[in-house]
This record gives structure tokens, sequence and C-alpha cells, in this order.
């Protein structure tokens, strides 16, 4: 299993080197892009309507927007990361195997991102802040409903599918907004931004374990459902930004309203033009493969730790320590990228082989009872590991124009979801 991983990162490394700026020469692609639109026979003249131009300020109310990304990404990613220490209570409550226990979180993953392309037409639709604040109650509910479960197929449904469904409407919008905030000191607002999810994972796994013996899972799951309701606090933060400028947008009329088809406005709402860029392709296989790898020590290390003898408080503290050197890591890449001393493309490219590196000692390190080594190793991790978060993000609009940014984080998060889906159970 380790070696597969290690597989699927160095596949990944090698995808982020090969990243160009062309489009795909696909043939499938391009006839299934062309069947969305219907051609009428006559049109119209071509209309120009003035259409407002963002520019972005760089500070202001962008930083009160980086701080609703640190809520949302603490709330979101930090409790997805400490999730768990759920584990050895469902396995033996509902007397399953660790496979499909692993199941609750990798389906919570991909939904999370399977359905952020739906997060981007609604943030488009009716803006981030109403499409985050619903995430906000969905996400919340579905860990309320999951404290009544009964069965594993509950969890599957409440954690899973609810709750990933939540953190799809979040995601997505809260970073897309930053970007919109931010141009020149991008890459550092959005380490910043996601020093939630460190900070979140340090605090987060000894106090699930506390609520755990204190309440049972079920009184922990509850009060996890009402802290998550938090979300929809930080999507009140989000601001529109108005417009400063007007340029004229040519639009093409045709004599009949429904000259388009439904999938054809669909492929224009989404973005699935990217889909023949070859920079945009190759990129998201190089995602999909480490975001196999990415979640697997949140899911499974705690329960390895007391496989091999440590106890519950040291096992969670494990998954404590990666979020301290996370903190560190995301602010360290995110200040050397707005440096511009190397492309961010290039940085993510080191980042995403040291973190390979480390995914393979991690399980090498904890033989023997050697606590010491497993920490150092998770240290290290979560530096390199936070240290990749940001720019996973920020090298998009380099690849696609920040046009076309927003749709582009949607797709990318569909198409990554593959590997979030099947990187926890296969490992």
């Amino acid at each position: 299993c380790c070696l597969m991983v290690i597989g699927l990162q160095s596949a990944s490394v090698q995808a982020l080197i090969w990243v160009e700026d062309r489009p795909v020469s696909s043939r499938i692609v391009r006839r299934i892009l062309r069947l969305s639109a219907v051609e009428m026979p006559m049109q119209q003249e071509r209309k120009h309507q003035p259409v407002g131009q963002v520019e972005a300020p760089d500070g202001g109310w962008g930083w009160v927007v980086v701080f609703a990304l640190f809520m949302a990404s603490a709330l979101v990613f930090g409790l997805i990361r400490s999730l768990g220490v759920f584990f050895v209570e469902f396995v033996q409550y509902f007397e399953e195997s660790a496979q499909a226990v692993s199941w609750i979180t990798s389906i919570g993953v991909a939904m999370q991102q399977l359905l952020s392309p739906i997060g981007t037409a609604a943030c488009n639709a009716y803006g981030a802040r109403a499409v985050v604040m619903l995430g906000g109650f969905l996400s919340g509910l579905g860990l309320i409903l999951a404290s009544r479960a009964t069965k594993l197929a509950h969890l599957y449904l409440t954690m899973g599918f609810i709750s990933g469904s939540g953190w799809a409407l979040v995601f997505t919008p809260t970073v897309a907004s930053v970007m919109q905030y931010f141009s020149t000191r991008r890459s550092l607002a959005m380490g910043l931004g996601f020093t939630g999810v460190g900070l979140s994972s340090f605090a987060f796994s000894p106090l699930f374990q506390y609520l755990v013996q204190l309440y049972g899972w079920r009184g922990a799951l509850l009060i996890l459902g009402g802290l998550s309701f938090n979300i929809a606090v930080s999507g009140a933060l989000i601001r529109p930004l108005k417009p400063t400028k007007v340029v004229e947008k040519t639009k093409s009329n045709s004599v009949s309203d429904g000259c388009l088809s439904f999938f054809s406005r669909s492929c224009e709402y989404f973005e699935l033009s990217l889909l023949l860029h070859r920079g945009f392709f190759t990129y998201s296989f190089a995602v999909t493969c480490f975001n196999a790898g990415y979640f697997i020590p949140y899911v499974h290390l705690v329960a390895h730790s007391r496989l091999v003898g440590f106890s519950e408080y040291h096992a969670a503290f494990v998954i404590s320590s990666t979020g301290v050197t996370d903190i560190v890591g995301r602010v360290v890449a995110g200040w050397v990228s707005d440096l511009r001393c190397m492309r961010s493309i290039h940085l993510l490219t080191i980042w995403t082989g040291l973190v390979s590196v480390f995914l393979f000692l991690l399980p090498v390190c904890s033989m023997n009872g050697n606590y010491a080594g497993l920490l150092t190793v998770s240290l290290a991790y979560g530096f390199c590991a936070g240290a990749m978060t940001p720019l996973v993000f920020s090298v998009v609009p380099e690849i696609v124009g920040t046009e076309r940014m927003v749709g582009a984080l949607g797709l990318l998060q569909l198409i990554e979801s593959v590997g979030g889906l099947l990187g926890a159970p296969l490992s």
C-alpha cells in the first residue's frame, strides 16, 4: 500500500513538471463539447453590453475574507483531519472492518470535491455569501444526524453525503473570494487563510478525544455539529467586490431564445472547455494523484499508532503535532512564493516530492514502538503538506487566467475527488 501511494505521488510530481499551457489534442473531448452547441440557421448582429470589471484591492476588507477562509478551512478540513479519533470507536461499536469504516471519511472528502462545481455554479448565480452559509448549515446538520446513527450506512449518508455536500458549498466559494481580493499577495493571503487547517488540526484531535471519553461518540458528534454551524458566520463575512471599471462585452443573440441547448449552457457555466487546456488537464491529473495519499495519515495514523502500542492521547498527539508545523509551512510557502524567486509550479513540485518521502517514512519510523521517530516524521510531513496546500490553488490562475479561475477551481475539485475517494480505503 505504501508503494502504491508513493507511486501515485511520484506520478503527480512528473505531471507537475510537464504542465504546459497548450490545448489538449483530444478528438473525443472536442466532439463532446461541439455537440453541446445547437447552431441555428439565422442569427442577429452582435450586441455590446457594458460589464463591470473587478480589480483586486490587495487588502482592505480582503483581510476579513482571509479570516473567513481561516474559519471555514478550520471547521472543514481541520474537522476532516481529526475524524480519525472516531475511527476506533466506530470499528468497536458497529463491529465492522477498518476498510468499511474508512469509507465514512472518504465519502465525505469525495463529496466535498465532487460537488465543488455545484458550489462554483451556485456562487456565480447567488454570490459566495449565501452559498457558504447554506454549506455551513448542511455540514452541521449532517453531523447532528450522525449522532443518532444505528448502522454504518447511516454514517455514510449523514457524515459522508450530507456533511460532504455542505463542505462542497463552503470551500471553493471561500477560496475564490480570497483570490478575487488579492493579486500580488495572493499566495501569502491563501497561506494565512489555510493556517486554520493546521491550528484546528492541533487543537481538534485531543479535544475530540476528550469529548469522546466524556460524552461518548454520539455526544461528541452532536457538539461538532453545533460547532460546524459557525461556518455560516464565516460566510456572512464575505462581501462581494464592486466593479471598478466598465468594459464592453460582446454578446451574440440568436433569433430564438432556445438557440443553445441545456448542455451547452452547462458547459459554459461549468467551464468544461478547460478540459481542452493541456496545462489544466495535466495539472488536474497531478492533483488527483497526490490527493489519493494526502488524507491517508489523517484517517489511519491514530488507529495505527494505537495498534503499535501507543496510548490514546499519544496517538491523538501525533496528528496534533502535524498541525503545528502545518501552520508554519503554509505561511512560509506563501511568503516564498510571493517573492517570485521561483515559479509557483516549481515550488509545488518540490513540496510534493518531499510529502511523498515522508509519507513513506511514517509507517517505517513507528516500528518497534519508536514514538520519537514517528513524531519527528509527522512534524516534517505536516510542514511539507502545509506548504503544498496553498500553492495547489495559487497555481490555478497562473495556468488558466483569473477570468476562468472560479470555474477551474470547481472543475479541479471534481476531478481530484477520485483520489480522495479511493486513497484511504485502498491503503
